[in-house]
This record gives C-alpha cells, sequence and structure tokens, in this order.
C-alpha cells in the first residue's frame, strides 16, 4: 500500500461577539469624531475649498470637450466652404467660356442659320415724333 497524508483540519475564523462588538464600537467612535470634526470651522471651510476645486476641475474638463467638439465642427465647416468656394469658381469660369461671344455667334450660326447681316441689309429706322393733339 501507498502512503496516504492526512490534512490536519484548518480552522474557520468565528466571528465571536466580542469582536463584532469592538468592530461595531469603533465604527461609532469614528464616525463620531468625523461628525465633531465637521462642525469645526477650518473642517469647514477645507470642505467646501475642496468641494469647490472638484467642480471646477470638472468645469475645466467639460470646458476642454465642448472646445474640442467645436473645433472639429469649425474645421469641418471651413473645408465645406472650400469646397463650396472652388465649386464656384469652376462654374464661374465654365459661364464665361460658354457666354463669350465667339461662342455664341458659332452656335447661332450652325443651329439656327443665322449670319452677321451686311451693310445693304441694315435698314434704319427714324425716331418718331409724338404727334401733337393727338391722344
Amino acid at each position: 500500500m501507498g502512503a496516504v497524508a492526512i490534512e490536519q483540519p484548518t480552522k474557520t475564523a468565528r466571528l465571536n461577539r466580542k469582536r463584532v462588538r469592538d468592530g461595531v464600537a469603533t465604527a461609532v467612535r469614528l464616525s463620531n469624531q468625523v461628525f465633531t470634526a465637521l462642525q469645526q470651522k477650518r473642517v469647514l471651510i477645507t470642505v467646501g475649498l475642496v468641494m469647490l476645486l472638484i467642480v471646477s476641475s470638472l468645469g475645466v474638463v467639460v470646458s476642454a470637450h465642448e472646445n474640442r467638439e467645436l473645433f472639429n465642427s469649425l474645421s469641418q465647416l471651413q473645408e465645406q466652404r472650400d469646397n463650396y468656394q472652388r465649386e464656384w469658381s469652376q462654374l464661374l469660369l465654365e459661364q464665361s467660356a460658354l457666354s463669350a461671344h465667339g461662342r455664341v455667334e458659332q452656335l447661332a450660326s450652325e443651329r439656327f442659320g443665322m449670319v452677321v447681316p451686311g451693310k445693304q441689309d441694315i435698314v434704319l429706322v427714324p425716331l418718331m415724333a409724338p404727334l401733337v393733339g393727338s391722344r
């Protein structure tokens, strides 16, 4: 047969009533000390200043976050503006190319068979003077 090892039983820590009473008494004593310390003027001022510091630091964090978001929006809007300006410039160039006199004259002659009249085809119409006494 082989050797068998027998382990010693481990002792479980049992909370006895005396230890629980001591722990509760210590907690009550500490809470009384904290509450009496909070009633002192210096401690109240310090706690108030700490709270003010925490609120101020949270304000800085929120402000920095909003600043980053607004900067990102501004960058996107500036890029969009640049794209619109580029497109406007291209449209102006296209308009000037399409409305050039030479191109208009060429399209008129090709599509509609229009020609520039010669000097013999031009007729001047005299300006009519208003008739006196007629309505």
